[in-house]
């Protein structure tokens, strides 16, 4: 019993130490390469899970009993040496249109980053296989342990960088390899633990991040004279400051401004998206704001208060102050920027942030109150423009978020969007339907005289107002961006010889897409014969950033130069990726059937449950992937959804594995249809809970979210290892090739669901997922009605060899 006992600390801490790896390396990946790489991560860890069955299924000697320790060591070594080799690894996708061999880096990359995960499964593996009966004890140590590794994790990242935090969490395999393993392994762990000590503490320099010479903040520290200042970082992100020639951050200035900018501090966000903090001055040295696209709602509107999103640096709320406004409402999604800001900087900005500023979401700081606004103004992303976030979620360009803006506006107020020019307009194109549909729910029937908008050589300032323009903004409109020489692209009644004259273009492509956008009769029949997909984005898929159309892939790869790069920097090198580890996955299941080295043959019987453990992998994942994108919304931010949903799910599942080995009525197949039955359950009931908290105090709706998750999450930690007990009964010997069909379909499910939730929506994946459970139901009363194998090896653990 007391070895037992050893066996499931060692694998809590493991589990716990593997989680959080995890964790830590989608946030590397964020800042060394950029978003969408990070999410490759759970593929790579799911991949080598499903690995460590399919050898375990292919050498009975490695699943010794014997061996736990050996795995624990390893997996603790691998956890440093993977980071460090993976560092070194001259993997950069922008390069990828050019240079072949990027393609293997990224084999490369998944064999580094897959091998720690590889040992732990063989640990996991190699448990289940000896003490199948104990399955649910062992399955629900493991899940503890993620659970406690998914909040930990957070909590130790609040202190330090990630590189650094990779170092301590191989201490713990490291702990768990002296608890269970023999004196000689107890020497080595000892020594390696020591190595890590002695590496972070005299070579930090050596640990440090590699960022890709094409992200924002790398290109501008390349400039001669350019200076690195300061690191910092939080669970959420990393920010970098620089003071470099390039930053000169006034977004589409025009033309006609002549003298030098203030002084300006560079400000990065994970390596990329970079914006200023502009120095505070007399009212003459900050003249160049009103020569900004982003001050034409100062100069046709009331503006006593003003709410302005996710201003960065500060300079639309500079703008703000320039003109007077009275009260101006900041909200910052990044916490660390305000706390950067108001920091070492606060004298710098002139205290921009040290009062009105909150952090989250718009959306919900908005339902926190009834006030109305004169100006909603939505900043620009930062100085370099940058199409990196291909399929990340963005809350704050759909449809129900604009008619959120909008039904906040005083009868004059104005909604202003300031966005970079991308060419071929495809983004701008999109927030102008996504305007229309949220004018229309507001009662608009004709939204031509509700819009307005200008160019300037870099920039466009859309402006979206719920009554009609009058005639004295459209005398405002022309005055000033005849003075700043700006283009005008749209106001009701405008000409076409009014437009594409300062500074022209090839075509007035800008000014024609606006009229067939406005006008309900030609609206339709542009957007479907339109290049890219410019439709509005709902909640439900929030991919506004989405804009490829496969149809059209060839005409697009020609009107992006002949050039690949577009693809990969808009995140399409997902389904190309998903292709990799599909095959990867095929392989790994197939070498097992065909291993001619397995000893006594399975019969067919005993291989009818594979079809189930599938189904467990693909519903878990899609059910707890969607439940976190549901609420990054509620929640205010990626981070705190993950945090929520991963301590609630993992905590509660391993309390339901416990609780089905103590309880055999809960290990039959209708705790199955129960899972089925909650998971739409909870996809219907979520939106009035989001709703119903969406007012609260954060503390509050993480606690709300966390408990309403918990009975979902308890009975979706009892198939499992219910399945796999009876398997031990019926033939043990198959425990790691079951390890291997779980691990492995869970490799393909987060790149699926992602592409499943573009085209269907995440409702529709959470009842994918509640259909995997039933498929699952299915699979158990058909393949494990077989009655228990005579022949089977189960007996207790060899102990005393450990």
């Amino acid at each position: 019993m007391k070895a037992e006992k050893k066996i499931l600390l060692a694998i809590f801490l493991c589990s716990f130490s593997g989680l959080s790896y995890e964790v830590v390396l989608t946030r590397v990946f964020s800042i060394s390469l950029w978003y969408h790489f990070a999410f490759m991560i759970i593929s790579i860890a799911m991949l080598g899970i499903g690995a460590s069955g399919t050898v375990l299924s292919l050498s009975r000697k490695l699943g010794d009993p014997s061996k736990m320790g050996v795995y624990s060591l390893l997996l603790g070594l691998w956890i440093s040496l993977s980071y460090l080799l993976s560092n070194q690894i001259p993997f950069d996708p922008v390069r990828l249109s050019w240079d072949r061999i990027q393609v293997c880096y990224i084999v490369i990359y998944y064999i580094t980053l897959a091998l720690p995960f590889f040992f732990a499964g063989l640990l996991f593996a190699t448990a289940f296989s000896s003490l199948s009966r104990k399955a649910g004890l062992i399955y629900g140590a493991d899940l503890l342990g993620a659970g406690v590794g998914s909040i930990g994790v957070l909590s130790l990242m609040t202190f330090a960088a990630p590189e650094r935090i990779v170092f301590f969490l191989s201490a713990f395999p490291l702990f768990a390899a002296m608890i269970i393993g023999r004196k000689r392994l107890r020497i080595i762990a000892l020594f390696l633990l020591s190595c890590n000590l002695l590496l972070l503490f005299f070579h930090p320099s050596f640990t440090h991040t590699r960022i890709s010479q094409y992200k924002g903040l790398e290109v501008a520290l390349s400039y001669p004279g350019a200076e690195h200042l300061k690191t910092y970082f939080s669970p959420f992100s990393r920010i970098d400051t620089f003071k470099s020639p390039a930053v000169r951050f006034a977004p589409g200035l025009s033309l006609r401004y002549l003298d030098p900018l203030p002084e300006q501090i560079g400000l990065s966000v994970d390596g990329g998206d970079v914006s200023a903090i502009t120095a505070s001055g007399t009212r003459n040295e900050l003249r160049f704001l009103s020569y900004l696209p982003a001050a034409l709602p100062y100069e046709m509107t009331e503006k006593d208060d003003v709410v302005i999103l996710d201003p960065k640096g500060g300079l639309n709320a500079l703008v703000a102050h320039y003109y007077g406004s009275k009260r101006i409402y900041k909200i910052e999604s990044n916490p660390l920027i305000i706390e950067v800001i108001n920091g070492d900087y606060g004298v710098f900005s002139g205290g921009l942030y040290h009062d009105a500023t909150w952090a989250g979401i718009g959306r919900s700081w908005f339902g926190s109150s009834d006030r109305r606004f004169d100006i909603i103004d939505l900043s620009p992303m930062g100085t370099v423009p940058s199409g990196s976030f291909g399929i990340s979620e963005d809350y704050r360009f759909t449809v129900e978020a604009f008619t959120e803006y909008l039904s906040r506006l005083r009868p004059r107020g104005l909604l202003c969007i300031n966005l970079y020019i991308l060419p071929p307009p495809r983004i701008e194109l999109r927030i102008l339907q996504t305007a229309v549909s949220s004018l229309a729910r507001l009662g608009v029937k004709d939204p031509r005289e509700h819009v307005m908008a200008i160019r300037s050589w870099g920039s466009i300032c859309i402006l979206v107002k719920r009554s009609s323009f009058s005639t004295g903004d459209i005398e405002t409109l022309k005055r000033f961006s005849g003075q700043m020489r700006f283009d005008l692209i749209y106001y009701p009644g405008i000409r076409a010889e009014e437009s594409n004259v300062y500074v022209r273009m090839a075509t007035n492509e800008y000014y024609e897409a606006f009229q067939k956008i406005l006008d309900s009769s030609t609206r339709a029949g542009f957007s479907e014969r339109y290049l890219f997909d410019i439709e509005p984005v709902h909640d439900d898929a929030p991919f506004f950033h989405h804009q490829l159309r496969l149809k059209n892939i060839r005409e697009i790869y020609r009107a992006m130069g002949g050039k690949w790069q577009y693809f990969i920097e808009e995140g399409y090198i997902l389904p190309a990726v998903f292709v990799q580890v599909l095959l990867l996955s095929l392989l790994l299941l197939a070498l097992p059937a065909f291993s001619r080295n397995r000893g006594t043959p399975v019969p067919a019987s005993g291989k009818g449950f594979l079809p189930y453990f599938a189904f467990l992998g693909i519903g878990y994942m899609f059910v707890e992937i969607s439940l976190i994108q549901k609420v990054i919304l509620p929640l205010e931010h990626p981070s705190n959804a993950v945090a929520t949903v991963l301590t609630s799910l993992l905590l509660s599942s391993g309390t339901g594995s416990i609780l089905s080995h103590r309880l055999g009525m809960l290990r039959g197949p209708y705790t199955i249809i129960a899972i089925s039955a909650l998971i739409v359950l909870c996809s219907l009931l979520l939106p009035s809970l989001s709703k119903a908290v969406g007012p609260e105090p954060l503390v509050f709706k993480a606690v709300a979210f966390f408990l309403f998750f918990l009975p979902l999450g308890i009975f979706m930690g009892m198939p499992f290892p219910s399945g796999l007990r009876l398997v031990g009964e019926m033939h043990e010997r198959l425990i790691p090739w079951a390890w291997a069909v779980n691990g492995c379909l869970s490799v393909i499910a987060p790149i699926l669901t992602v592409m499943v939730a573009m085209a269907t929506g995440f409702r529709a994946v959470l009842w994918i997922g509640a259909s995997a459970y039933f498929l699952a139901f299915l699979m158990m009363k058909v393949s494990f009605r077989k009655k228990p194998c005579v022949n089977s090896t189960q007996s207790s653990l060899p102990f005393g060899s450990l």
